[in-house]
């Protein structure tokens, strides 16, 4: 099924939400509902919920959870290597089994370049984003000498907060030990992404990861170098595009928050939420497919599913761990 072939019925058949027989209630995230499958294990489901600005649209994406999981799961064992993942198993094209671990509450943060967040940041005057100190002198999108760290809290609801690692330290949100093994890690990887984004043509800008203990190793868990964790610029016109000023081509989500920001809409109070057409929902199918393909050399076959009998795979799948 190449990107032209998903229909209405594809955009009415998008799982919203899980209720998976014989199973205690999901924690339902933002995108993915997580099963408690006994002690040691738990099944991630990504669902084809997207989010912009802390809040989730009321229309879904199709196959954008076999996307995200698919790419996870290609991502996590690229990096294998270098940490240990939470990753036991991946049965199913919507579903990661994992193992559970005991979160880290810090969003890890790595930025290459002055974008979004950051570039928001510099406009308004400060040199100063959690605890790094930014040069004058630079343009929107431009690489840093080298990639920096601007970790941020993890909110149960609204928005995360910027956080220094001193901070963090002198707050005793982590352990120091655990912490200097929690950023070493996350720049090694971040070094990973770069290489493989760079040999597809991207530019890997920055991304998030979430971080666990499991029996007390340093996990990185969630999810890894996708496009609702990370933003992509094309490498191919980088340059050009930076000394004259104009916007990258970019693969994330950042087009998606562009389309809501032009409709009204940027999550603050007394805005509402706008509805995503259906010709803008396919939209969104194609950037996440040309970001999986972009990044992995492989095309994406999406496994069409049956919303009737969904929750009982679902079950069939649980059982078995």
């Amino acid at each position: 099924m190449s990107n032209s072939d998903i229909d209405s019925s594809a955009l009415n058949n998008c799982i919203t939400q899980t209720d998976v027989p014989e199973y205690p209630a999901p924690y339902r995230g933002k995108v993915r509902d997580v099963y408690s499958l006994g002690d040691e294990n738990i099944g991630i489901v990504a669902s084809d919920r997207i989010s912009a600005f802390d809040h989730i649209m009321k229309q879904s994406i199709p196959y954008k959870g076999q996307i995200l999981n698919s790419l996870a799961a290609f991502a996590f064992d690229k990096v294998d290597d270098l940490v240990a993942t939470h990753v036991v198993d991946v049965p199913h094209p919507n579903v990661t089994i994992a193992k559970k671990c005991k979160p880290i509450p810090i969003e890890v943060v790595i930025r290459a370049c002055l974008t979004g967040h950051a570039a928001r940041v510099y406009k308004s005057g400060k040199r100063t984003l959690c605890g790094v100190e930014l040069p004058d002198g630079m343009v929107e999108n431009q690489k840093f000498e080298e990639p920096i760290l601007t970790p941020a809290t993890k909110a149960e609801e609204g928005h995360d907060e910027d956080i220094s690692e001193q901070e963090i330290l002198d707050q005793e949100i982590v352990d120091p030990d655990i912490w200097e093994e929690v950023r070493e890690k996350a720049f090694k990887v971040f070094e990973r992404g770069q290489k493989i984004a760079q040999q597809q043509g991207l530019i890997l800008v920055d991304t998030k990861y979430e971080f666990g203990l499991h029996d007390g190793e340093v996990t990185l868990i969630d999810e890894v170098h996708t496009a609702d964790s990370s933003r992509y610029f094309y490498a191919d016109g980088y340059g050009e595009r930076l000394e004259k000023g104009e916007p990258q081509k970019q693969l994330s989500k950042e087009f998606l928050r562009e389309w809501l920001m032009d409709h009204g809409f940027q999550g603050k109070e007394g805005q509402t939420l706008p509805d995503l057409p259906d010709a803008f929902r396919i939209k969104v199918y194609n950037r996440y497919t040309e970001l999986f393909e972009k990044l992995t050399g492989q095309s994406f076959d999406p496994t069409p599913l049956d919303m009737n009998t969904f929750n009982d795979e679902l079950k069939e799948v649980f059982d078995k761990y």
